[in-house]
């Protein structure tokens, strides 16, 4: 996979678990990085960073209110030049289930999940644009694709893949690309609070799994950062789930069916 030198890439979201390893993945391959968060810790991630030698900048928003981004952006590029890549990493849900799902709730989830994705988007294109290049990667969720709960947040996450395939029709001619990686359970410390209500959780969703296991964060930004890279240069408007096979079907009813043990 070829290096991303000269480039400079904003990432959303980059205190969290996918977040920091996908912001190191890039500043390994030669990118300098810009970080975004909410939490006033990205700052010494971004610290953290440069005293290793990595170029990197950070600025904290909140990526659901615009004129937080527009602030942000402008603060990253006087620091760091024009944005090439834009990773839309940033991403939560408030309530599990529509019983406790409020109005607010809604709204708030809607803000920070598809919003906060058109906010970044806008801003990052205003580089794109005119330099006739650039690359807008998406982290969606398996969510998007069907009903797992968190209804708020899926909804986000479904209007994401539609923003995504809209930037793709209509900034494909200027040599834009935009793509989503959808993954399903990732091992991040998000899930610290019920692992230590139910430390056998990991050992009960992965029946659901057909490759027997779940991802992990470099998983996600792997395949971030191949969508990101020269040897996707022909892929736009895709969707593609890192999910270890989630999507690929129902396997915990294929056994039953088949009643064979895979």
């Amino acid at each position: 996979m070829s290096g991303f030198s000269g480039k400079t890439v904003v990432v959303t979201g980059a205190a969290g678990g996918i977040g920091q390893v996908m912001t190191r993945t890039f500043a390994a391959k030669g990118a300098s990085v810009a970080l975004i968060d909410k939490d006033d810790s990205v700052l010494a991630f971004a610290e953290s960073l440069g005293n290793e030698g990595f170029n990197a900048a950070a600025s904290i928003a909140d990526i659901e209110f615009e004129e937080q981004v527009s602030s942000s952006f402008d603060e990253l590029r006087s620091e760091l030049g024009p944005v090439n890549i834009l990773v839309n990493n940033a991403g939560f849900s408030s309530a599990s289930n529509l019983e406790t799902t409020t109005g607010d709730g809604w709204r708030h989830d809607i803000g920070g999940n598809l919003n906060g994705t058109y906010h970044c988007a806008s801003h990052a294109l205003e580089d794109m644009k005119p330099a006739g290049d650039g690359v807008i990667i998406s982290i969606g969720s398996v969510n998007g694709l069907t009903s797992l709960g968190d209804p708020a947040y899926s909804a986000a996450k479904a209007g994401m893949i539609s923003y995504t395939k809209a930037l793709a029709m209509e900034y494909g001619r200027f040599g834009i690309r935009a793509n989503m990686v959808s993954p399903g359970t990732v091992r991040t410390p998000i899930w610290d609070h019920r692992v230590k209500r139910e430390p056998e959780i990991f050992e009960k969703l992965v029946k659901w799994y057909p490759l027997r296991r779940v991802a992990d964060p470099q998983d996600i930004a792997n395949a971030a950062a191949f969508l990101a890279s020269s040897e996707a240069a022909a892929i736009t408007g895709a969707v593609l789930p890192v999910d270890c096979g989630l999507s690929a079907g129902n396997i915990v009813m294929t056994r039953e069916i088949t009643q064979l043990e895979f």
